[in-house]
């Protein structure tokens, strides 16, 4: 892929900038609790987060959660959403890495596929995600994640095409989405990747084991 100067850099959320599987586990287990189940071990939770409440609920209900899946759903999101920023946090430099975006006049995105409500909820609680004006969520389009669409609706809303965007994230969807909108994307090692996926047949342009890392890229290449 040709590279580009970068103007921007979109991100994904939970996994990326947000530490959210404490609490997404959490109401995971509460949900569970209510019914007298065993709860699931926040470390195999983290390694499903990505994918959202269908990924935790399926993993712990298996094929009964697609009988259930409405009411299961139902059920999570009302855990969730009573304490969703409790154990959540920044992971470590995203602070520092947002700054740095800020100072190189780097413009900056949220395109997750967390609900609407969620994202909105959550991000008040952190200063520094809440200066982020564009905010794209998994139901603000018809479609999500890996469709590119809800991506190209970021940059489009930045007023940048997209060859001058990278998108950063955790999961084979963001990857996907990315290299659909035509971006160079930066896969987020240190997200939550389970012994199940395989990184490296995702074809990200660029891996980071830690936020600071992406500077390292975008001075080499695009600053």
């Amino acid at each position: 892929m040709t590279k580009h100067k970068i103007k921007a850099v979109l991100f994904d959320l939970d996994g990326t900038l947000l530490d959210t599987a404490a609490d997404m586990g959490t109401a995971l287990n509460q949900v569970l609790a209510d019914e007298g189940r065993e709860p699931v071990a926040l470390e195999v939770a983290k390694t499903l987060a990505s994918h959202g409440s269908r990924g935790l609920l399926e993993h712990a209900y298996g094929a009964e959660f697609h009988a259930r899946k409405s009411e299961l759903r139902k059920a999570f999101l009302m855990h969730y959403a009573n304490a969703i920023a409790v154990q959540t946090k920044l992971f470590p430099g995203v602070d520092e890495l947002l700054q740095q975006l800020n100072a190189s006049k780097i413009a900056v995105a949220i395109v997750t596929n967390k609900p609407k409500a969620l994202t909105e909820q959550l991000i008040p609680y952190y200063p520094e995600l809440a200066a982020i004006d564009i905010r794209v969520s998994g139901d603000t389009l018809a479609v999500a994640k890996p469709h590119p669409d809800p991506i190209l609706h970021a940059s489009t809303a930045l007023g940048l095409d997209a060859r001058h965007c990278w998108y950063v994230g955790d999961a084979q969807r963001d990857i996907e989405a990315g290299r659909a909108a035509g971006m160079q994307t930066v896969l987020a090692r240190y997200g939550y990747i389970g012994a199940e996926d395989y990184p490296e047949n995702w074809a990200a342009d660029y891996e980071i084991q830690q936020p600071l890392e992406l500077l390292e890229h975008l001075h080499r290449y695009h600053i």
